[in-house]
């Protein structure tokens, strides 16, 4: 598959959602990544579960730098297992499920390792409920009919994952910075709900009017 056929099916499962900016320049590398993968065979649903046990091993091993490099694994195979389902033409419900689910405990997993950091207990949770609550919004709206992506927030996956890359890397060179990370991230991510909840309503708030 070409990559502007790529663009185009895409777009399509996702309502027509515009790809520019952002979304743009993360589709452009998955599709780079994710073609070697669909000559080998591999799996959507594989790479969704790997990301998972690698989420885990981030827990298990937050202590030590290295987890740095399964963290990544995590996120990379979160991002690229749709990619992968497009390129090899098995998108279905059933895998859109399954990635939603991996991607959920995959974050909690990763929550977990914030907290194995140092993090506070309320702090990480208070965080973590917000992320949810952002991720839970966007699917609420999209089964309302609404597919578009029209804000990309501060606190996405891969800044997530970013601030716990970077509390890993301190908690390693000793650094008293992880609390103060999970403070970053948690006021972040309720700016990033709140843009996530004005956008969907004024969006869903249209359709209405147009439906009456």
């Amino acid at each position: 598959m070409k990559r502007d056929d790529y663009f185009a099916r895409w777009s399509e499962l996702h309502g027509g959602a515009n790809i520019t900016g952002v979304v743009k320049g993360w589709l452009v590398i998955s599709y780079a990544i994710s073609r070697p993968l669909v000559r080998l065979r591999v799996s959507p649903n594989a790479l969704s579960i790997i990301g998972v046990v690698a989420a885990v091993f981030t827990y298990t091993e937050a202590q030590r730098n290295y987890c740095i490099a399964l963290l990544g694994i995590s996120l990379l195979c979160d991002g690229i297992d749709g990619t992968v389902a497009i390129l090899s033409n098995k998108a279905s419900k059933r895998g859109a499920m399954v990635d939603a689910l991996c991607d959920r405990v995959g974050e909690t997993f990763w929550a977990l390792a914030f907290y194995k950091l140092g993090a506070p207990a309320w702090l990480i949770g208070t965080a973590w409920v917000l992320a949810f609550t952002q991720e839970y919004c966007r699917a609420r709206i999209a089964g309302l009919g609404d597919f578009r992506i029209d804000v990309v927030t501060v606190a996405e996956r891969p800044v997530r994952a970013s601030f716990l890359a970077v509390a890993i890397l301190a908690y390693d060179l000793k650094v008293s910075a992880v609390t103060t990370l999970a403070v970053a991230w948690t006021l972040l991510q309720a700016v990033s709900l709140v843009l996530v909840m004005r956008s969907g309503y004024s969006r869903l708030s249209a359709t209405d009017r147009l439906g009456n």
